[in-house]
């Protein structure tokens, strides 16, 4: 099983991850942060990624380190647990709906951090959470996941489903590039021989 669990401690967060890249999307997250724990049980469970996340973080001063952080220790889990990356399919992509939103994710595994993000949040906070920290958590990620992400809202009206339907989106094309290929389970897909 591609597994990893990653540490990470900052005068800000302290913070633990366990994933399981070839899971059921088993999730047990808690960060302090009641919105990004739904959140990464939404990655979790439509990823198929088994999930366990601690964050103690200073949301004194409020969520922002504790949500960036997470994604930093998230996307070092990934890269780890992806090893070589051989045998995987490397691109994942789904456009998906929710109610009124409707999120575009596309993504490589390539190793290549960059984020291009197209999504407009009509309001500024869902419930205490600052919308900005969506696209905190996934530039986090993607940099230190080494991932080439796409992430475009193509309709929305709510916010909150805006970001749950991104976050979906994105969990189910990370699914896809996870996934093995069968036809090429052996090596390591690019033509350069490594990713």
């Amino acid at each position: 099983m591609r597994h990893a669990q990653v540490s990470r401690k900052t005068a800000e967060t302290e913070i633990s991850v366990d994933i399981a890249l070839d899971g059921t999307g088993q999730y047990d997250n808690q960060t302090g942060v009641g919105f990004f724990d739904h959140m990464l049980d939404q990655l979790s469970r439509h990823a198929l990624i088994d999930m366990t996340i601690r964050c103690a973080g200073d949301l004194h001063i409020d969520d922002h380190h504790s949500v960036e952080d997470v994604g930093i220790a998230l996307g070092q889990a990934l890269s780890q647990a992806l090893g070589d990356k051989r045998g995987i399919r490397r691109y994942g992509a789904c456009l998906l709906p929710m109610d009124d939103a409707l999120v575009r994710a596309a993504l490589d595994l390539s190793g290549r951090p960059f984020l291009t993000w197209k999504v407009t949040m009509p309001t500024q906070k869902i419930g205490t959470f600052d919308t900005e920290l969506v696209r905190e958590f996934f530039q986090a990620f993607s940099t230190h996941g080494g991932i080439t992400l796409h992430v475009e809202a193509l309709d929305g009206i709510n916010s909150h489903h805006i970001a749950e339907a991104a976050f979906k989106a994105v969990a189910r094309a990370l699914r896809d590039a996870l996934e093995p290929d069968p036809r090429k389970a052996d090596t390591i897909p690019s033509t350069k021989g490594s990713l």
